[in-house]
C-alpha cells in the first residue's frame, strides 16, 4: 500500500484494511498476521488502524464478511440464466476456483478459523458462509434430481460433501506444489470426473 492510504475516508480505509489482510494471507500463515504487520503493509501506524477497528478480532470478522459476500455473489452470478442444474454446478465450481486463484489467502483464513476451538465472530461468519453455500449447492442437486439430470436415488448430502471436498483437494494440491494456478488448470478435468460420478450414481 502506498502513502495515499493515509488520507482515505473511513469506509475506504476499512475496505483497504480488509484487502490488505487478504493479500498478506496469500503469502503467510494468517494466524501469524499481526495488526503491526497490517499497519506496516498499509503504511500506517497501529493507532490509525484502530481508529477504524476496535481490535484484531473485529478486523478478522470484517474480512470473513467480505469473503462471504464476494464468494456468494460470484457463484450466484456464475449460475444466472443456466437452466441445466449440472451446468450450473459446473459454473459454480469453476467460479469458486477462480475466486481462490484471485485470493489465495482466503482458504488459508477459512481453514484457520474453523480450526479454532473457541467461538469467535469470524468463525461464526465462516460457518454461516458454509451454510449458505451448502443451501445453494443442495438446491441445484435437488433440481437436478427433479429434472432427471441426476438420479432420484442420488445421495444429495454425499454429493454436496464431495463437491466441496473436491474444491478443497484442489486447493491443498496447489498449496503443496506452491502453484495456485494449478487448480485452475486441473479443475475442468477433475469436475468432469465428479460429474460422471453423480450422473451415474444409482
Amino acid at each position: 500500500m502506498d502513502s495515499h492510504s493515509k488520507n482515505l475516508p473511513a469506509d475506504k480505509r476499512r475496505a483497504v484494511t480488509i484487502e490488505s489482510v487478504v493479500e498478506l494471507a496469500g503469502t503467510q500463515n494468517p494466524s501469524k498476521i499481526t495488526t503491526a504487520a497490517i499497519a506496516k503493509h498499509m503504511n500506517l501506524t497501529q493507532g490509525a488502524l484502530f481508529r477504524h477497528f476496535p481490535n484484531k478480532e473485529a478486523i478478522w470478522q470484517a474480512v470473513m464478511e467480505w469473503v462471504a459476500e464476494r464468494l456468494l455473489a460470484r457463484i450466484d452470478k456464475s449460475t444466472e440464466g443456466i437452466e441445466s442444474p449440472l451446468l450450473a454446478m459446473k459454473a459454480m465450481f469453476m467460479s469458486h476456483i477462480e475466486f481462490v486463484v484471485e485470493h489465495p489467502g482466503v482458504p488459508r483464513m477459512i481453514f484457520g478459523e474453523l480450526q479454532r476451538a473457541e467461538s469467535t465472530p469470524a468463525k461464526c461468519m465462516v460457518q454461516t458462509l458454509i451454510q449458505r453455500y451448502g443451501e445453494r449447492l443442495h438446491h441445484l442437486i435437488d433440481k437436478g434430481k427433479t429434472s432427471g439430470e441426476l438420479s432420484s436415488s442420488l445421495d444429495s448430502e454425499a454429493a454436496a460433501t464431495l463437491f466441496i471436498g473436491t474444491i478443497q483437494g484442489l486447493v491443498m494440491q496447489s498449496m503443496l506444489v506452491g502453484d495456485v494456478r494449478r487448480m485452475q488448470r486441473d479443475a475442468p478435468r477433475v469436475f468432469a470426473i465428479y460429474m460422471r460420478g453423480i450422473r451415474g450414481a444409482q
